[in-house]
């Protein structure tokens, strides 16, 4: 393969990933993932108070949530795509340099909130509707620290919009390359895409509870194939596909599964449409064995 050249309409990569400010140093990446908890943080709590919950009850548990989810990111990373060889052990403290996976994100976020909704008798399906939508605004934003490290990009194309990347950051296969794809950009613009598709679906439909959190799961995990299998980083593989690919396609069955069994309940409708007023406080009513409707 011939190296690709550079054109006038490619995306030029930071040469650093600091913003500076004044004296002040800051981390573009951590800097994201700040601006994205925030904005999830807004977000699941407006639309778990308009389902019943008192204001600002997602913003006293966001604490929790947001350290279950960092700490289970890094596990899961270290065990599916982290080079020990490079980093070592100090190595693996190092969030601000990258490698947090979205899928330990999740299980470690998803784990810490239906922990912390049982001991304060919260309705857990509820309230993983409830953050869904402000958590997929936070992973459009999050993408963009994975731009200012220069990581996760796809493999080379000569499309106007290839991503410049610097040779130090470059696969040692692809050293001739200077432009590749920007999957996170690809995978920003899908996710801003989920947010308006699962806004409307819950508008169109009576979604029952927990729907709206099969529908994120079995959206996400569709598009997550694809971009998965457009990246060049090294990454644990199984067979003819990497571990997340596989991750990716057992998600989305499990998700499209349970979004029909929840949807043929016959338990489990929201009183009324969670993006109106708000209704009888769910942090009262008495939540069942298997915490998944009134």
């Amino acid at each position: 393969m011939q190296p690709v050249s550079v054109s006038l309409a490619t995306i030029p990569s930071p040469d650093r990933g600091v913003i500076e400010l004044g004296p002040l140093d800051l981390h573009a990446y951590g800097l994201m993932l700040a601006v994205g908890i925030l904005v999830a943080t807004f977000v699941a709590d407006r639309r778990f108070t308009n389902r019943g919950g008192e204001p600002r009850q997602v913003v006293d548990i966001a604490l929790w949530v947001v350290v279950g989810g960092v700490v289970g990111a890094r596990v899961y990373h270290l065990f599916t795509g982290y080079d020990w060889d490079s980093g070592g052990i100090a190595g693996t403290f190092a969030i601000w340099e990258g490698g947090l996976s979205i899928w330990g994100a999740v299980m470690g976020g998803a784990a810490a909130l239906v922990i912390v909704a049982r001991s304060r008798h919260l309705d857990s399906l509820a309230l993983t509707d409830s953050v869904v939508v402000g958590l997929v605004l936070a992973q459009a934003i999050g993408r963009w620290g994975n731009y200012f490290n220069q990581e996760l990009f796809g493999r080379p194309t000569d499309l106007p919009w290839g991503l410049e990347i610097d040779l130090p950051h470059r696969p040692p296969e692809y050293l001739q390359f200077e432009t590749f794809h920007p999957t996170f950009l690809y995978e920003s613009l899908y996710l801003l895409l989920m947010v308006g598709m699962l806004l409307w679906a819950e508008r169109a439909f009576r979604f029952k509870r927990g729907q709206t959190t099969a529908l994120y799961i079995a959206l996400y995990t569709f598009g997550r194939f694809f971009f998965e299998n457009m990246r060049s980083d090294p990454a644990t593989e199984i067979g003819p596909l990497r571990v997340n690919a596989w991750v990716s396609i057992v998600l989305f069955v499990g998700a499209v599964v349970w979004f029909v069994w929840l949807g043929r309940r016959p338990d489990g409708t929201y009183p009324v449409a969670p993006w109106t007023t708000p209704v009888e406080s769910v942090t009262s009513r008495a939540v069942p064995s298997d915490d998944s409707s009134e």
